[in-house]
């Protein structure tokens, strides 16, 4: 029998919006034109934050809450259901080099003693490595989670459910139009009642075949990886790019926005830029040896706003999160659900709804 669910995509999203639909009584074909969780849920650096959040609209910060209080349970699942490991950190952010202040604190005002101003030397005792260009902002509920690691707990988890197909290393095509989306591999047809785009930068290509315009497109960052080190311990955040702490001593720094299509070759410009950056902020890791460097694609939209929900009865979209896909991720896949099973939605889904034109 066909799937009640057709999931384009198998990043964070996608598996996720396949884990609660199944568990919502759905039986759901998820397929990636890769492997589960290697694209932008691999690439990126997992921070369960937006990186200055006072800057987004209340609808971000809305399914920015919601997921932050649900991260630690969903992790802990994950891991004792897989035995996989996300390395959910929950160590606090430290934020220098920024003039926003002002901003900073009266959004965390609001939000119980989010952002808290610290001292130079309060700062110095929390990382002793880190150059201080300003007096520094205290973010002590931000945590982060290593990417890789958790697209692997959920494709695991996503294999193990009885509910949930995934096939991997197929491309998806759609045709036909709105009312009555087609989704074909190769050239056969693939059935199903409904169909979701988790598809992320991707989103905006598929959608041209159904000569719908959508404004979701790759938006390329690059990142570098320094051996074990143990420098830094918790997230720091300054002049736009952040070093963030691996269990194992690695640091992960990012990182570049680039508008430069699907073009993923690293680079030596990048690299130079945030090689610079990081031994600004950290200037012990002149001494680090980098393991690597990798580009990934994240699904940039106007204003960081999401596509989540219809665009026709067959048609759903939980895709364009721009830089904040995995700490969006358990938020949108929820409100997904619920908006597909009628039930009652966890936030108002009114911002997300996909502003489609033909």
């Amino acid at each position: 029998s066909s799937p009640d669910i057709l999931m384009v995509g198998a990043g964070v999203m996608g598996m996720l919006s396949a884990l609660e639909l199944a568990e919502a009584g759905q039986k759901v074909l998820m397929i990636d034109q890769g492997r589960a969780g290697l694209e932008a849920s691999w690439a990126g650096g997992g921070i369960i934050s937006p990186l200055y959040p006072w800057r987004y609209a209340p609808p971000i910060t809305a399914l920015a809450t919601w997921s932050q209080q649900a991260f630690p349970d969903l992790i802990a699942s994950l891991t004792d259901s897989t035995g996989i490991d996300s390395e959910l950190s929950a160590n606090g952010m430290l934020v220098t080099a920024t003039d926003e202040r002002d901003q900073a604190l009266a959004w965390g005002a609001g939000l119980s003693r989010a952002v808290i101003e610290i001292s130079d030397q309060e700062a110095r005792v929390l990382e002793p490595h880190v150059h201080l260009d300003a007096t520094p902002l205290w973010m002590p509920r931000v945590a982060s989670v290593r990417t890789p690691r958790m697209g692997q707990a959920l494709r695991q988890a996503c294999l193990d459910h009885p509910k949930i197909e995934l096939r991997e290393h197929q491309e998806v095509s759609l045709g036909g139009d709105l009312d009555d989306p087609q989704a074909f591999s190769g050239s056969q047809r693939i059935a199903a009642h409904r169909i979701v785009l988790s598809t992320g930068a991707w989103t905006g290509y598929l959608l041209s075949g159904l000569n719908v315009r959508c404004p979701i497109q790759p938006m390329k960052g690059q990142m570098l990886l320094f051996s074990p080190c143990h420098l830094v311990h918790r997230v720091v955040l300054a002049n736009g790019r952040y070093a963030i702490p691996r269990a194992d001593g690695r640091i992960v720094f990012g990182s570049t926005l680039e508008d430069v299509g699907f073009q993923r070759t690293p680079d030596r410009d990048a690299f130079d830029s945030l090689y610079a950056s990081a031994v600004h902020l950290v200037p012990q890791l002149a001494t680090v040896d980098i393991e690597a460097q990798w580009a990934g694609f994240r699904p940039g939209s106007p204003e960081g706003m999401p596509w989540i929900g219809p665009m026709s009865e067959k048609l759903w979209v939980n895709s364009g999160h721009f830089r904040n896909g995995v700490v969006l991720s358990p938020a949108s896949s929820r409100l997904l659900c619920d908006l597909m099973m009628g039930r009652t939605p966890i936030i108002d889904p009114t911002p997300y709804q996909p502003r489609n034109s033909v």
